[in-house]
Protein backbone atom coordinates (compact mmCIF):
# COMPACT_ATOMS: atom_id res chain seq x y z
CA UNK A 1 0.00 0.00 0.00
CA UNK A 2 1.12 3.52 -0.67
CA UNK A 3 1.58 6.03 2.13
CA UNK A 4 -1.39 8.01 0.82
CA UNK A 5 -3.57 4.90 0.80
CA UNK A 6 -2.50 4.03 4.35
CA UNK A 7 -3.27 7.56 5.56
CA UNK A 8 -6.72 7.43 3.95
CA UNK A 9 -7.48 4.12 5.65
CA UNK A 10 -6.42 5.51 9.03
CA UNK A 11 -8.33 8.80 8.71
CA UNK A 12 -11.66 9.08 10.41
CA UNK A 13 -14.00 10.72 7.94
CA UNK A 14 -16.60 13.13 9.24
CA UNK A 15 -20.06 13.40 7.68
CA UNK A 16 -18.85 16.56 5.92
CA UNK A 17 -15.83 14.67 4.51
CA UNK A 18 -18.12 12.00 3.08
CA UNK A 19 -20.44 14.62 1.57
CA UNK A 20 -17.53 16.24 -0.26
CA UNK A 21 -15.99 12.94 -1.38
CA UNK A 22 -16.18 12.60 -5.16
CA UNK A 23 -18.32 15.71 -5.70
CA UNK A 24 -16.22 16.81 -8.67
CA UNK A 25 -15.63 13.33 -10.08
CA UNK A 26 -18.85 11.33 -9.77
CA UNK A 27 -22.26 11.82 -11.41
CA UNK A 28 -25.48 9.91 -11.89
CA UNK A 29 -28.53 10.05 -14.18
CA UNK A 30 -32.19 10.22 -13.22
CA UNK A 31 -35.17 10.04 -15.56
CA UNK A 32 -37.30 13.16 -15.41
CA UNK A 33 -40.45 14.52 -17.02
CA UNK A 34 -40.39 18.17 -18.09
CA UNK A 35 -43.49 19.65 -19.74
CA UNK A 36 -44.76 16.13 -20.46
CA UNK A 37 -41.50 15.13 -22.16
CA UNK A 38 -39.30 12.30 -20.85
CA UNK A 39 -35.71 13.52 -20.40
CA UNK A 40 -32.70 12.63 -18.25
CA UNK A 41 -31.10 14.80 -15.60
CA UNK A 42 -27.41 14.53 -14.81
CA UNK A 43 -26.65 15.07 -11.11
CA UNK A 44 -23.36 15.54 -9.30
CA UNK A 45 -22.44 13.42 -6.30
CA UNK A 46 -23.92 16.08 -4.02
CA UNK A 47 -27.30 15.81 -5.78
CA UNK A 48 -27.00 19.11 -7.65
CA UNK A 49 -28.58 18.98 -11.09
CA UNK A 50 -25.89 19.67 -13.68
CA UNK A 51 -27.75 19.21 -16.98
CA UNK A 52 -30.87 17.86 -18.66
CA UNK A 53 -30.52 15.89 -21.88
CA UNK A 54 -32.95 14.02 -24.15
CA UNK A 55 -31.62 10.46 -23.68
CA UNK A 56 -29.76 8.27 -21.22
CA UNK A 57 -27.11 7.53 -23.84
CA UNK A 58 -26.39 11.25 -24.29
CA UNK A 59 -26.29 11.67 -20.51
CA UNK A 60 -23.65 8.95 -20.12
CA UNK A 61 -21.63 10.32 -23.04
CA UNK A 62 -21.77 13.86 -21.60
CA UNK A 63 -20.58 12.65 -18.20
CA UNK A 64 -17.64 10.84 -19.76
CA UNK A 65 -16.82 13.81 -22.00
CA UNK A 66 -16.63 16.02 -18.92
CA UNK A 67 -14.47 13.47 -17.09
CA UNK A 68 -17.17 12.53 -14.60
CA UNK A 69 -17.38 8.93 -13.44
CA UNK A 70 -20.92 7.68 -14.16
CA UNK A 71 -22.35 5.57 -11.34
CA UNK A 72 -25.50 3.54 -10.98
CA UNK A 73 -27.80 4.16 -8.04
CA UNK A 74 -29.58 0.81 -7.90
Amino acid sequence: MTDTHTRLLQKRFTDRDWLAFGVNEVAYVRPLTVDGEHVYAIHGADGAQLAVVPSAEIAWAAMQQHELEPVSLH
